[in-house]
C-alpha cells in the first residue's frame, strides 16, 4: 500500500476518540528551528518498522493551523536537507498535502531504511533513535544490538544469548532433560549426542569446547532466565489483586524458567488463582474460566510477543471480575480477524517449536478453540485490544445477560458468527440463543442482539433473497 493511502487513516487514529500522537506519526504546527531534534525524529522514523511521517498543520492540542504555500515549500526543503545531510546515510523522503475533514495537512513521509540502525552523522551507533509511545528517544544498547542483528538477517531466535561456553556449561544452563521428555524420547547417554540433538533444533551452536546458546534455546529451556542478560526481562509475571483494581496486590510471581520448562506450571498456577472453592461433599476448586482459553491465549502471548520492545513484560493480571493477559507488541493481524485469518507471527521458529512440543495447537486453531470454550461456558466474549506497544486480552467470568453491556453482546454475537462460519455454516436465531443460553421463547431477545450486531457492521445476511427474519442466516462482514 502506498504511504499516502494510509496517511489519513493514521491521522484519524491519532485524533479520535482521544487525541494522542502515535509512534508512526508526529504532529507539527510549523517548522521547528531545532534542527538537531528534527534529525533525531527523522532518524527514529528511518529505524521504525514501516517508517513514519510528520503531519504539518496539526497543533499540539490537536487543532489545525493553515500553512501558506511558501511555508510548505520551506518545510519540504528544510526537511529534505536534514534527511540528506544530518544522518549516517542519506534518506530520501516524500511529501504530499492531503485534506482531512476540510483541513489541508502537509505529510512528510520518512521510509524505513533497509540497513539499520540509522544514527546521527558524525556520531556512532549509540546516537541511534527510535519511536516509542509517540515519542522519539535514544535507543538502548540492547535495541541497537537487536537492530543490527535484524539488518544482518538474523531473527531474534537465531541471535546469541550467551557465548564462550563449554558443553557442560550449556547443559547446566539449559534443561535438556525437559527437552527430551517433551519429545517423548529417552535422553541420550553421551554429552556429544545431547549437544548434537540440541544443535539440530537451533538451541545452541559451536564445536569442540566453544559453544553458544541461542535466544531460542534460552527462552524455551533456560533453568533460570536471569542467567541470560538480554532475556531477564522476558519473564512471565502473574499478579493477583484484591477486588477490581490494581491498588492492592494479593500475590506476585515472576517466572524464572524458560517457556517450555515452565509452561504447564504457569497454567496450573493461573487456574488455581482464577478458581473459586465449592463446598459440597468434598471441597474442590471450580474454574470460573475455561482452561483451554487461558492456555491458548497465554501461549499466543508467549509466541507472538515483540522481543524488540523493552520495558513491557508479558503479564497475567487476575482481578475479581476479569483476567487480563498483556504481551509486548501490537498484533500483526486485524483484531477482528483473529479467528479466520492464519496467524502472522514475528517469531516463526519459536512458534514452530511451541507447536512441535505440544504447547500450541496447529496454526490458526488456538483462538478458535479458546472462543469455542468460552461459548461452551456461556461467558462474555474475550476482549482483544490492539494498543500501540502491546496486545491485551481480557477474559470475563459469568455474567447474566441483563448485566452484559450492549457492546459485550455484540462482540459475543460477532465472535459466534466467525466461529460458525469457520465450520462452514451460517449463524441463525437458534444458534444465537444457544450461545447466550436463551430459551426458545426468547427468540426476540436473540433477534435484538443480531440486529445490533448487524447495525454495528460486523455481520451481514447470508442470503439476501430471504425476507422472513425467522429463517434468516448471517455471516461475518468479511465472508
Amino acid at each position: 500500500m502506498n504511504w499516502k493511502d494510509k496517511a489519513l487513516d493514521i491521522l484519524k487514529e491519532s485524533l479520535t476518540p482521544i487525541p494522542h500522537e502515535l509512534s508512526e506519526l508526529d504532529w507539527k504546527s510549523n517548522l521547528s528551528v531545532k534542527t538537531d531534534r528534527l534529525a533525531q525524529h527523522i532518524c527514529a522514523f528511518s529505524n521504525h518498522q514501516g517508517g513514519g511521517m510528520f503531519a504539518y498543520g496539526v497543533n499540539d492540542d490537536a487543532t489545525f493551523t493553515v500553512l501558506t504555500k511558501e511555508e510548505i515549500e520551506k518545510i519540504v526543503k528544510h526537511m529534505g536537507n536534514i534527511a540528506h545531510n544530518n544522518l549516517s546515510q542519506a534518506v530520501d523522503i516524500d511529501h504530499a498535502v492531503l485534506e482531512y475533514n476540510g483541513h489541508p495537512v502537509l505529510f512528510v513521509y520518512v521510509p524505513e531504511q533497509r540497513e539499520k540502525p540509522i544514527f546521527l552523522r558524525g556520531k556512532d551507533y549509540h546516537e541511534s533513535y527510535c519511536r516509542a509511545n509517540g515519542q522519539t528517544r535514544k535507543m538502548s544498547e540492547l535495541q541497537v544490538r537487536n537492530m543490527i542483528a535484524t539488518s544482518q538477517g538474523l531473527s531474534f531466535e537465531e541471535r546469541i544469548a550467551k557465548r564462550d561456553l563449554t558443553k557442560n556449561e550449556v547443559l547446566q544452563l539449559l534443561n535438556f532433560r525437559k527437552f527430551f521428555e517433551l519429545l517423548d524420547k529417552d535422553t541420550p547417554k553421551s554429552v556429544d549426542s545431547i549437544m548434537h540433538r540440541m544443535a539440530e533444533y537451533g538451541f545452541c551452536i559451536g564445536e569442540e569446547d566453544n559453544w553458544s546458546i541461542t535466544n531460542l534455546g534460552a527462552i524455551l529451556f533456560a533453568n533460570n532466565l536471569n542467567d541470560f542478560e538480554g532475556l531477564s526481562n522476558r519473564k512471565v509475571i502473574v499478579r493477583k489483586y484484591v477486588g477490581t483494581n490494581n491498588r492492592n496486590t494479593l500475590l506476585e510471581q515472576f517466572g524464572q524458567y524458560g517457556y517450555a520448562v515452565g509452561f504447564e506450571g504457569l497454567i496450573d498456577f493461573i487456574m488455581k488463582n482464577v478458581s473459586i472453592e465449592s463446598i459440597e461433599v468434598k471441597r474442590k476448586d471450580v474454574a470460573e474460566y475455561p482452561q483451554i482459553a487461558i492456555r491458548e491465549f497465554t501461549a499466543n502471548a508467549l509466541v507472538h510477543q515483540d522481543f524488540g520492545i523493552s520495558g513491557i513484560n508479558l503479564t497475567i493480571e487476575i482481578f475479581s471480575n476479569r483476567v487480563v493477559i498483556t504481551n509486548p507488541g501490537a498484533p500483526l493481524n486485524d483484531v477482528n480477524r483473529l479467528i479466520d485469518l492464519p496467524p502472522n507471527s514475528r517469531n516463526e521458529k519459536l512458534a514452530e517449536l511451541m507447536f512441535l512440543l505440544g504447547f500450541c495447537e496447529r496454526r490458526g486453531s488456538g483462538i478458535d478453540r479458546a472462543v469455542a470454550a468460552i461459548e461452551a461456558m456461556h461467558l462474555p466474549a474475550a476482549r482483544i485490544a490492539k494498543e500501540e506497544m502491546c496486545t491485551r486480552v481480557t477474559l470475563f467470568p459469568h455474567k447474566e445477560l441483563n448485566d452484559m453491556t450492549k457492546e459485550e453482546k455484540i462482540e459475543a454475537c460477532y465472535q459466534h458468527a466467525c466461529l460458525v462460519n469457520e465450520d462452514g455454516m451460517s449463524m441463525n436465531n437458534q444458534s444465537v440463543r444457544e450461545r447466550f443460553n436463551l430459551k426458545k421463547t426468547q427468540s426476540s431477545v436473540a433477534s435484538r442482539i443480531i440486529a445490533d450486531t448487524q447495525e454495528a457492521g460486523l455481520i451481514k445476511a447470508a442470503n439476501t433473497d430471504i425476507v422472513s427474519k425467522k429463517f434468516m442466516t448471517y455471516v461475518p462482514y468479511y465472508a
